[in-house]
């Protein structure tokens, strides 16, 4: 790319308007070839042409074609808006905060805000985002006509649409699409600051998951597994295929720091599609466990195009870190501006091809289910033993990702920090990766197993993870390490990942939530709001709603425990008679909420502990009565850890401060020894001990005048 001269824009100016029409033609090409992905997978899968049976109503042609186009639209402009934000937020460099030339009408140095061509990707995703709303709510219209199985007019003039849109789990998550997005089109038109264009990419973020959790995946033969992949799968494609569309919009728009953009994508990328890779493989697994039907069904060919795609676009990225970024460092970007665009292309057609694969049903089960393998989505255990709650175990997707996750950045901090020459305490490694280990013996072992059908086993997984993994993850401080092996920002007044930690630990809703007030009701209000109300039997009938209240768990222990012991920083501290206050105030409700649970005399969640009654178990009360003893007798355990953390903190806090004096009060010495001491001599501000001996001399002086005198 060409250096700036005098007849052009300088950085960060607008969009130059002769790119224009290069953008509008490689977003037809990329329409395009959506369309024809999708169309190949509908006539190859057998949708396009779905056997009618007969007494059965049929929806039609106009549905039969009008829902997957409404469909790849909708997660293309997705993916576009979600693409847009990140450019935005993230890819290109900010401006203000920290360049000292900003004022803010108070006096104050003004924050990183957008600069010109940023803000024009914060409009533009205000557009994409309300075509994406446009989208959506056509597909929720197919959606219904194909439920019914009746055209879309009379779909409409019967005035069914408002009847059945909420009476089926495709039409809420579509309706929930609708007003997400909705927000996002409306706020992305004044969004002029990083923080609140990265809230609303996590306001994306979350619209593109109703969607496809309510597919096959909620159906599969191993659901847990699947939710979860399906899961991650959206949330990595759509950064990927809408940053590729961004850093080519800006290529082909011929706008300043290309080379910036497409290094910060590039990083990006790698991890979007090491994540792709992981959860599309266990998708297919979860759906086909025979190899075998990867090409002898229709979903399993379609699922194979998908694969070889998947491959060529590694080969893409490959190419780009090899050759086309270090062309971009020597201002030449018409190499990456062809590939990317054939790289587009590919990316779109794959979007249209897992629409249709979207349309094709899996390959049933070759035996039929179990009432309680389609609950649980595994058939029922043998009787409960020690043994095989130690080895019969059920492998959840969803926590051995966030294990693998945390412990392989901690492990990245550590390695950063050694090469450096810093040194790390053993015992907070120790602690993070035994905290690690609690989350896989709770969740990947028979305790995962047998939870879902025995109250008192899905007790011991509760106390574990909202009593002991957090102590134990807080103790190893990964918000210090991060702070530590993080590097600052290459451009000045930008922000890297160590300055949105930064900001996110300063910020409004950290100061609120981190309150001692707030996370003590957090921690012990959720427990009693979950279990005395009909929320917990709607969160153990679905795996996401298990999911989020397993996360509570460990997210609510956490903040509580980060306050009472954290080693990270943190809005306040209390001190420590406050800390151990606190902590005596609070452990007694839990052990409250356990006699509470011994003393009922109905069981809770009646109706699903009654669908999944063993038939070797105790009875439902018997087993909540043990549950309830199990969380009365488990708060000692917390209790003691915390009061040994306590202790050894407080001790060598107060050594600290006592090292800290005594460095003082040696300065101060050596800066007197060179001239007389006098009681009226001027004392350094920060010598405490100086400060105070002064001040007895004085006191002295003035007593042996007034005795003289």
């Amino acid at each position: 790319m060409a250096r700036t001269s005098a007849g052009e824009k300088p950085p960060g100016a607008a969009v130059s308007r002769g790119g224009g029409p290069d953008v509008l033609r490689v977003a037809a090409i990329a329409v395009a070839a959506a369309v024809a992905g999708l169309a190949a997978g509908l006539v190859l899968g057998g949708a396009a042409a779905e056997q009618v049976i007969p007494g059965l109503s049929d929806a039609g042609t106009v549905t039969r074609w009008g829902l997957p186009l409404s469909r790849t639209a909708m997660n293309l402009a997705a993916a576009v808006t979600v693409g847009a934000l990140i450019a935005a937020a993230a890819l290109l460099p900010l401006e203000g905060g920290g360049t000292g030339s900003g004022k803010s009408a108070g006096g104050r140095t003004a924050g990183p805000r957008l600069g010109a061509d940023a803000i024009g990707y914060a409009r533009a995703a205000s557009w994409t985002a309300a075509a994406w709303a446009a989208a959506a709510a056509a597909t929720l219209v197919f959606t219904i006509a194909d439920v019914l199985g009746q055209p879309v007019s009379q779909v409409i003039v019967d005035s069914k649409l408002s009847s059945y849109a909420g009476q089926i789990s495709q039409g809420t998550a579509l309706m929930l699409v609708v007003l997400l997005a909705v927000v996002v089109a409306l706020l992305a038109r004044t969004t002029t600051t990083p923080a609140a264009t990265f809230g609303l990419l996590v306001l994306s973020g979350i619209a593109l998951l109703p969607p496809p959790l309510t597919g096959h995946s909620a159906s599969a033969a191993n659901h847990s597994v699947a939710v979860t992949g399906v899961a991650l799968h959206v949330l990595a494609v759509a950064p990927w295929v809408g940053g590729l569309a961004a850093v080519g919009a800006h290529a082909l728009a011929r706008r300043d720091r290309l080379e910036v953009m497409s290094a910060r994508f590039s990083r990006m990328a790698l991890w979007c599609y090491v994540i792709v890779g992981a959860s599309g493989l266990v998708n297919v697994i979860a759906r086909l466990p025979d190899p075998a039907e990867l090409l002898s069904t229709n979903y399993g060919r379609l699922a194979l195009g998908k694969i070889v795609a998947f491959a060529l676009l590694g080969w893409f990225g490959w190419w780009h870190r090899e050759r086309t970024l270090p062309a971009l460092a020597e201002r030449r970007p018409g190499a990456f501006t062809r590939l990317a665009t054939v790289e587009i292309a590919i990316m779109a057609a794959t979007v249209g091809l897992a629409v249709a694969l979207a349309r094709t049903a899996p390959p049933a089960p070759a035996t039929e289910e179990s009432a309680v393998k389609s609950l649980i989505g595994y058939d029922m255990p043998p009787a409960i033993t020690p043994g095989r709650l130690a080895a019969l175990g059920q492998f959840d997707f969803f926590f051995a990702a966030l294990v693998v996750a945390l412990g392989g950045l901690y492990l990245a901090g550590l390695v950063r920090l050694r090469r450096r020459g810093d040194r790390w305490s053993p015992g907070r490694t120790a602690a993070w990766y035994l905290g690690l280990a609690t989350i896989l013996v709770v969740t990947q072992t028979g305790i995962a197993t047998y939870s879902p059908i025995l109250f008192s086993v899905h007790m011991v997984q509760h106390m574990v993870l909202n009593m002991l993994t957090p102590i134990l993850l807080v103790l190893g401080a990964p918000v210090t390490l991060a702070l530590r092996a993080l590097k600052p920002a290459a451009v000045r007044g930008d922000r890297g990942p160590r300055e949105w930690l930064t900001a996110a630990l300063h910020s409004r809703a950290v100061a609120i939530i981190a309150h001692p007030a707030v996370a003590t009701v957090i921690f012990v209000a959720g427990t009693f709001v979950l279990y005395f109300t009909p929320l917990f039997e709607a969160a153990m009938r679905n795996h996401l709603g298990h999911i989020a209240m397993s996360a509570h768990f460990l997210l609510a222990g956490s903040l509580f425990f980060w306050v009472l012991i954290g080693v990270d920083p943190a809005p306040r501290r209390l001190p420590y008679p406050g800390r151990i206050l606190l902590l005596f105030v609070t452990m007694p409700f839990h052990a409250f909420f356990g006699i509470a649970l011994m003393n009922l005399g109905q069981p809770l969640a009646r109706g699903w502990y009654t669908a999944v009654d063993p038939p070797w178990g105790a009875s439902l009360l018997s087993d909540q009565h043990t549950g309830g003893a199990i969380a009365w007798g488990f708060g000692e355990i917390p209790t003691f850890i915390v009061l040994i953390a306590l202790a050894f903190q407080w001790y060598f806090d107060d050594q600290r401060q006592a090292r800290r004096l005594d460095r003082q009060a040696d300065r101060a010495e050596r800066r007197r020894a060179g001239r007389p001491a006098g009681a009226g001599e001027p004392v350094a501000e920060d010598d405490e001990l100086a400060a105070y001996n002064a001040r007895l001399a004085r006191l002295a002086e003035r007593d042996e005048r007034s005795r003289g005198s």
